[in-house]
């Protein structure tokens, strides 16, 4: 995979903004891409130096579609934690 298949797309909430702060940045990856894959994606998107990463697996919700019952995918997020001083602009102009 390459790094573009891996990071999906950056999380932006109220938390993962205030995470920012601390130079964590919470991302959406593939779901079969390991912490070694995402350092490494990060690193070479961002031109950034990664300390740690945490992943964790998020179970898709129930929707009701008329009478029948579905279900959203699972997914993965990541949580990157960066070397103190280094930042990424995630929205840029803001």
């Amino acid at each position: 995979m390459e790094s573009t298949d891996i990071l999906l797309s950056p999380i932006i909430t109220e938390k993962s903004t205030i995470m920012g702060e601390d130079a964590k940045y919470v991302f959406r990856v593939h779901t079969q891409a390991n912490k070694v894959q995402i350092r490494a994606a990060v690193e070479d998107l961002f031109d950034v130096n990664v300390d740690k990463v945490n992943i964790s697996k998020v179970k898709g919700k129930s929707r009701r579609f008329g009478r029948s019952v579905g279900r959203k995918p699972d997914w993965k997020k990541a949580v990157v934690t960066l070397r103190a001083g280094e930042t990424i602009d995630l929205v840029p102009g803001v």
